[in-house]
């Protein structure tokens, strides 16, 4: 978004949503089990981002606060906003819910299981075929005030992004953070 800097001047606080999730594995699942593994990938990259971003915060001055994840969570647990209701809440809702002036939210389509990591040994015959596909990643960054969507940043998963989570959101904000629009 070109107004990025003017919205985002007056900025202090930053939220990281879980990630709204959709998992499709090989195996048949539940209902109830697949709604728990996706809630579990989603939350997984919240907390991956979190780790991210504290590890940064040395080397990068953010010149916004991360909200710690523990209490985004608990506020949204308070007023009773589920990992599933995520999605019905509009950004300014949830930016009254937080106290924040922007909030990090995003999607990720998994075919494998990243939170615990890639178990499958790495065939040549997958590279050479393209088998090596995990899904796709998107992060955006929305303005409470206005609901406005300022950033954005999407990946292909794949093999050499990472075997778990916490490695692919390393390797995407190595790329992305060179985009990011909070340093100071």
């Amino acid at each position: 978004n070109k107004q990025f800097k003017n919205i985002s001047a007056s900025h202090k606080s930053i939220a990281i949503l879980p990630f709204l999730a959709s998992v499709n594995l090989a195996q048949e699942l539940s209902d109830e089990m697949q709604l728990e593994l996706e809630a579990s990938e989603g939350i997984a990259v919240q907390e991956a981002l979190e780790t991210y971003f504290l590890k940064m915060e040395k080397r990068k001055h953010y010149r916004v606060d991360f909200q710690n994840i523990k209490d985004t969570n608990a506020f949204l647990k308070k007023r009773e906003v589920s990992y599933q209701s995520l999605d019905i809440y509009s950004i300014k809702e949830l930016g009254e819910i937080l106290g924040v002036d922007a909030i990090i939210s995003g999607t990720i389509t998994l075919n494998v299981q990243l939170s615990r990591g890639d178990t499958k040994a790495f065939k040549l015959l997958d590279y050479v075929t393209g088998n090596t596909k995990y899904g796709r990643i998107g992060i955006k960054i929305s303005d409470v005030k206005t609901g406005k969507l300022l950033w954005k940043y999407e990946k292909q998963i794949d093999r050499k992004t990472g075997k778990n989570t916490t490695e692919l959101i390393a390797s995407m904000m190595r790329q992305a953070s060179r985009k990011f629009p909070y340093e100071k």
